[in-house]
């Protein structure tokens, strides 16, 4: 569900010309992956683009954020995609087509596998991961209540949030068990349960 970093860095003083957030998480995340999430300090990943500690939290408030990549701004820019391109579909299948459209990755993508993994099975990324997973529920109940003319804060709209961000959850668990798992394929399948567990007013 988390991103990657664009390969464009904010224009911060003091920083070396060439460093990129993208080249601070991947040094990171190719830490992580080598040492483990724990063994491995802010100082090592700075340390490893060849920058300092307050340059290092000029793009990131903590290397749990790094983890995430660039997941605050996707999910401004998915709300952004699923008001432009959903509107003419029925609530529920608008919904399995943002959330595949958000986890729609390159199968061979190992470093988002890496990125998930650290996410689901690491447990302070687990207690980090709280507020983002509500961010991404909250944008499901925002786009649903809308769809259903009803407050941002009305039942039906959270209990859609809520189950499609499970669907999503027990996705990736799968996927991240089974190596030769087809991410999309599980992810419909757990849309359709979502399908058919919710029943929509009127």
């Amino acid at each position: 569900m988390a991103r990657s970093a664009p390969d464009i860095a904010p224009p911060r003083p003091g920083r070396r010309p060439s460093t990129s957030l993208e080249e601070i998480e991947r040094a990171g995340l190719a830490l992580f992956a080598d040492r483990g999430f724990d063994a491995v300090s802010v100082d090592d990943i700075a340390a490893e683009v060849g920058i300092g500690r307050r340059t290092f939290f000029r793009y990131y408030p903590s290397k749990n954020d790094l983890v995430w990549g660039r997941f605050d701004e996707l999910i401004d820019e998915w709300e952004a995609w699923m008001r432009a391109h959903t509107a003419e579909m029925p609530l529920l299948q608008a919904i399995r087509a943002a959330v595949l459209h958000f986890n729609d990755f390159p199968e061979d993508d190992d470093t988002h596998r890496l990125r998930m993994s650290l996410i689901l099975q690491n447990p302070a990324l687990q207690a980090h991961a709280t507020l983002r997973y509500q961010r991404w529920r909250d944008a499901i109940a925002r786009y649903s209540a809308r769809r259903l003319g009803v407050d941002n804060e009305a039942f039906t709209p959270r209990v859609i949030g809520h189950i499609a961000l499970g669907a999503a959850l027990a996705s990736y668990e799968q996927w991240l068990l089974t190596p030769d798992a087809d991410l999309r394929g599980l992810l419909d399948d757990a849309l359709t349960v979502l399908a058919e567990t919710v029943r929509l007013p009127g």
